[in-house]
């Protein structure tokens, strides 16, 4: 198949949010209830909540585009950590977020998540930081896996609340080029 990678604009806010809602929750454990999960969906990634991103001058949005839809989208975020247990875990400051990396299942396995993944790397080595940073929750081992493959080391945890409950995230990071 066919893509680009390109960074998204205000006309993909609600393809975004669309793909959001397949995406977000292939990432959740399964012990992860449908009500958490959308309340998530509607608290952080919906059309409204992309338009503020895409409006932020510290996000930038890259999206994986086929011309036809939206396949995947990643959201870094060019900012010190808020979190506590993030600041005190990070080794290479100042360092970007990259806060959302995800791609539509059908393109899973073919490279695409790959390419955005440099991309991505690429897009924040521009801002000049020393690192990149992630969360990732700690029993997504597929994801865990795929960030190790990109550079990406374990340097501390975090929480993460999805809906009513507490998730554990492992907190990776990797230096920029």
């Amino acid at each position: 198949m066919s893509h680009t990678i390109r960074r998204a604009t205000m006309d993909d806010a609600g393809a975004l949010a669309e793909l959001a809602a397949v995406t977000f929750p292939l990432a959740c454990p399964p012990s992860s209830s449908p009500e958490d999960i959308a309340a998530h969906l509607a608290n952080t990634l919906s059309e409204e909540h992309f338009r503020r991103y895409l409006s932020d001058p510290d996000t930038t949005v890259l999206i994986l585009d086929s011309g036809d839809r939206l396949n995947g989208y990643s959201l870094l975020v060019d900012r010190a950590a808020s979190d506590p247990d993030v600041a005190a875990a990070l080794t290479l400051t100042p360092s970007v977020e990259l806060s959302k990396c995800y791609v539509h299942p059908d393109h899973h396995g073919l490279g695409a998540a790959a390419e955005l993944m440099h991309a991505s790397i690429h897009a924040a080595a521009e801002t000049g930081r020393s690192g990149i940073w992630l969360g990732v929750n700690s029993q997504n081992t597929r994801a865990i896996r795929f960030y190790g493959k990109s550079g990406f080391r374990q340097v501390g945890t975090k929480s993460f609340r999805l809906g009513s409950t507490v998730e554990h995230d492992f907190v990776l990071e990797r230096p920029l080029p």
